[in-house]
């Protein structure tokens, strides 16, 4: 999913800075490099606390209905290098953990919710993001056509 991502934001320094719709939201780079990384977050943190036997903690996020006046700034060369940096270490960080677990931990995990292999395969969803936004190398400029709807 990382790889996946990262290959489109690879194209977004060409982006016009026109949010685009998709169903009853609006992306943009950044936003989509923010929900990737914090929905890979929020789920490490709920792995780690259900590991440890601690309650999740409720999270607080704006997620995708929020788009902030960072979401709207242009994403340039550098933000793809942090963008790549950040979301590199935290699959990197999802691999490590899940590789420490046992099978019976993948899939009788403990306390509520999804199994931990769930959760894993769950976080694949979050490319929804990135595609959202598309890739702006067919064009250079713009994003995904009009009434485009990405997969979910």
């Amino acid at each position: 999913m990382v790889d996946h991502v990262l290959a489109l934001a690879a194209t977004w320094t060409a982006w016009d800075g026109r949010p685009v719709p998709a169903d009853d939201r609006i992306y943009t780079p950044h936003k989509a490099i923010r929900r990737v990384a914090d929905h890979m977050v929020d789920h490490l943190a709920e792995m780690e606390a259900r590991l440890v036997g601690e309650e999740t903690q409720p999270d607080h996020w704006h997620a995708s209905a929020t788009t902030t006046e960072a979401d709207l700034a242009p994403f340039t060369e550098a933000d793809l290098d942090e963008a790549r940096s950040r979301l590199t270490r935290l699959a990197r960080i999802w691999a490590n953990r899940l590789d420490a677990l046992r099978p019976d931990q993948l899939d009788k995990s403990p306390g509520t919710g999804w199994t931990f292999r769930q959760l894993a395969f769950h976080l694949e969803g979050s490319a929804y993001y990135a595609d959202s936004v598309g890739d702006l190398a067919a064009d250079g400029a713009s994003a995904s056509p009009p009434g485009r709807t990405p997969k979910s």
